[in-house]
């Protein structure tokens, strides 16, 4: 267990720097490796842009329940609670919704993403154990030329516990309101030449408000085999969730009324899923100065839910399953020098269906099978990335992705427009062809300082629901395209000791955002510009205080005009904050407790893409507590909303009804809980 003295540097940074600590005995050498840029590790000051990074210590210390938790202490990023484990997520963007709120963001597992391209869930991070993972990488902006489709405005990677050196066994209990239960387990060793890891949680929570709460399993296996020449880890991931889901609540600021804010106008809403993952990732060293990595893996996710947010309250199945294949070769040239090629192969099998079994009230929403279809998809993308020291302190990143993505879609119904809303198309193939150029350039200053600036392209396919899950749009022809988007970011930052940061500014530019306008029409064609500005700080007064802010300022505007939806070039989008913050005090009270005081800050948002709705934005503290009894018993705590402020997590302006709706943030709680090691 980490000792309470050096908290105050392992706490750091989730910062765009995202400087991790680490403990060798009485001395503290921090080790700033990420491995998500390049798929191996590579030192944070020679990275051309941005990687947060929360450690494993941070994620003991948080001991997240829900994904926002954790990831909204890194700079730029805004994921939205949704009810029980839903989220919507927003990295250098508004927070997304529908095909885009699926398609922009690219989560992953140890570099596998947790579902295929084209059918991806806006609410994917429910599907990765994070509460137990050996630390969450966050990418600002497209991803590198190793990632594809979907790491359009950033990528989330969730890395795996390693296995430890000795014998490890741990178990851990906490409790927290309306019934909110948690219990891990963890295993873990090392003898010879084989590590493994077991981690085992479950959950079961009641529910904020009436009629909902969940229940979810998850479980990670990892064995890792260190030899001379070849070293495999292999993974294993399954995760379940029950939810029973609670819609929003209707009405302007009905989150400011206690008899309203606690009741669940969908108490028939639910959330069923399940997700399998299996990898084994194969590095073997041809030489002191080349190696080959080949990877594996297949994956399984059904899900069945509800659609509550819809007038009509359709019922939804899907479910997809995946081979796939990572290969790559890196060779380490004089000079220091690296070029790595590779190509990544996968083929998936999906499904999925929506029927309404409501009648109809709104004159579009019919009673009746809306969708029913299966697309096989087969996507292949070679890529090159190269890294050059041109100077003593000089450093240029290239690199060229190319993907090929073919989808292969069979109509189970009719092929005809039902009603006034849905259009089922024929049975067809689609195809699609991206381009994902990188250049990048790092010049050290000193030994722990260096600026960056950094061009990439992120593109992605249509989500297969963007494409077969189609609204009549009497005013247009054509069908979805590839997104891309274009960035240029400059920054500079600070590693080692004392005093840390990083600063970036950004502006992109994307085309062909599909996306669901407020007059309930399909855009396949929209423009937007995205420009901000985001500062992460971490500095330790002394052995005692330290303080981590992380804030951004941004602008996300539409770039192009469409006046039957009342969208004007350079209005605000949908929920798309100025100003998001996190600030964190820390205290190490004493060598064996550690507190924090967190600030989280929402500027104010608009809620329809005529800027004429808004949510007024929120501030909420958070208090936590960490406290070794002995070195191998610890009790914690943490008081969410400590100033019991009303606000919502999430707003939204709904034309349909029309009225304002919100999910509700919780009022001040306790939680406690206590793990024991032996």
């Amino acid at each position: 267990m980490f000792k309470r003295r050096n908290m105050s540097l392992m706490v750091a940074l989730a910062l765009g720097t995202g400087a991790q600590a680490v403990v060798a005995e009485d001395n503290l050498a921090l080790d700033e490796l990420v491995v998500t840029g390049t798929r191996s590790e590579t030192p944070l000051l020679e990275q051309a842009g941005n990687t947060g990074k929360i450690s494993e210590e941070e994620i003991d210390l948080v001991r997240p329940d829900h994904i926002t938790e954790i990831a909204n202490r890194v700079s730029g990023v805004n994921i939205q609670h949704g009810n029980g484990q839903e989220h919507l997520t927003s990295i250098r963007s508004p927070v997304l919704t529908g095909g885009a709120g699926a398609g922009s963001f690219l989560f992953l597992e140890d570099g596998i993403p947790l579902r295929a391209a084209g059918f991806a869930n806006v609410n994917g991070l429910f599907e990765v154990n994070y509460e137990q993972a050996g630390g969450i990488e966050i990418v600002r902006g497209p991803g590198s030329a190793f990632y594809g489709s979907n790491a359009v405005h950033g990528l989330v990677n969730v890395l795996s516990r390693a296995p430890s050196l000795e014998l490890e066994r741990e178990i851990d209990l906490s409790i927290g309101p309306h019934d909110l239960y948690t219990a891990k387990a963890t295993v873990s060793d090392t003898v010879g030449n084989h590590g493994y890891r077991v981690n085992v949680l479950g959950t079961s929570d009641g529910g904020y408000v009436s009629e909902s709460g969940y229940d979810q399993q998850k479980v990670t296996l990892r064995h890792d085999y260190f030899g001379d020449v070849d070293s495999f880890k292999t993974l294993f991931s399954y995760t379940n969730l029950n939810q029973e889901t609670a819609g929003y609540i209707v009405g302007f600021k009905a989150y400011e009324d206690e008899s309203l804010s606690r009741t669940n106008p969908n108490p028939e809403a639910y959330r069923d899923a399940k997700s399998y993952r299996l990898s084994t990732e194969w590095i073997h060293e041809l030489s002191d100065t080349s190696r080959f990595t080949l990877t594996p893996y297949m994956r399984h996710t059904e899900m069945e839910f509800l659609m509550h947010f819809l007038p009509g309250q359709p019922v939804e199945k899907n479910k997809h399953s995946s081979v796939g294949l990572l290969s790559s070769y890196t060779k380490e040239l004089d000079g220091g020098h690296k070029v790595i090629v590779g190509t990544d192969f996968e083929y998936t099998e999906g499904e999925l269906s929506e029927v309404q079994f409501n009648p109809d009230t709104f004159g579009r929403f019919l009673q009746g099978v809306h969708y029913d279809y299966e697309v096989d998809a087969t996507v292949i993308a070679p890529y090159i990335h190269s890294e050059w020291q041109v100077l003593e302190k000089t450093r240029v990143t290239a690199g060229l992705r190319y993907e090929y993505t073919r989808y292969d879609y069979t109509n189970n119904t009719d092929s005809l427009t039902f009603g006034p809303r849905y259009l089922r198309p024929d049975s067809d193939v689609d195809t699609f062809s991206n381009f994902s150029p990188k250049l990048g350039l790092v010049q050290e200053l000193t030994d722990d300082t260096a600026a960056f600036v950094n061009y990439s392209r992120g593109n992605r396919a249509p989500q297969t629901t963007d494409l077969y899950r189609a609204q009549v749009v009497p005013s247009q022809t054509g069908t979805a395209d590839s997104e891309t988007i274009d960035s240029i970011e400059v920054g500079l930052r600070k590693v080692g000791e004392g005093l840390q940061y990083e600063i970036a500014a950004y502006h992109m530019k994307k085309r062909d955002y599909f996306f669901t306008d407020s007059s309930d029409q399909n855009v396949p064609d929209g423009k937007t510009e995205h420009t901000g500005l985001e500062i992460g700080v971490f500095y330790p007064f002394n052995a005692k205080f330290d303080i981590a802010a992380n804030v951004a300022f941004a602008k996300h505007e539409y770039d192009f005009d469409k006046p039957n939806a009342n969208i004007e070039k350079g209005d605000y989008l949908v929920t798309a904050p100025r100003r998001i913050g996190n600030i964190r005090l820390g205290w190490n009270v004493t060598p064996q407790t550690r507190t924090e005081l967190e600030w989280v800050h929402i500027s104010d948002y608009y809620l329809n893409d005529a800027n004429t709705f808004k949510y007024e934005g929120h501030d909420v503290f958070n208090l936590r507590a960490s406290h070794d009894v002995t070195a191998n018993f610890t009790v914690y705590g943490r008081i969410k909303n400590l100033f019991n402020t009303e606000y919502a997590e999430r707003a939204d302006y709904n034309a349909n009804i029309p009225d304002y709706r919100y999910f509700v943030g919780e009022k001040r709680y306790l939680h406690v809980g206590a793990s024991y090691r032996f």
